[in-house]
């Protein structure tokens, strides 16, 4: 069984930071892409970050520039590095695994709220 943790959430003022964290365990082995959603009230789930296991990453527009994502593939670990946060980031965030051919993998969540 595949489970994803994710850490690091919680309540910011605006133009603070805060790193969220995500741990892979289980029967998996070689992941490729990992990354991270978000999803605020009201408002459908977005992709926020990812991150191949070659190094390769993708941003959404809105996080560019103050957000990084970064993993070690020893560990299956990912990590979102979040500066200068913006009332609008305020969601709940989710670790995510894609998987070819199935259901991909989703960790809880963790919330981060940003404050004005």
């Amino acid at each position: 069984q595949v489970q994803l943790v994710e850490s690091g959430g919680g309540l910011v003022q605006a133009g603070g930071s805060l790193r969220l964290s995500c741990a892979v365990s289980g029967s998996i082995f070689n992941i490729n892409a990992m990354g991270w959603f978000r999803q605020a009230p009201g408002k459908q789930r977005e992709l926020v970050a990812t991150i191949t296991s070659g190094g390769s990453r993708n941003y959404a527009g809105s996080v560019k520039g103050r957000f990084t994502i970064s993993r070690d593939n020893a560990k299956n670990t990912v990590t979102l590095q979040m500066n200068s946060l913006k009332p609008e980031d305020t969601a709940v965030y989710y670790c995510w695994v894609p998987r070819a051919g199935a259901n991909d993998y989703w960790g809880q969540g963790t919330q981060v709220t940003v404050s004005s």
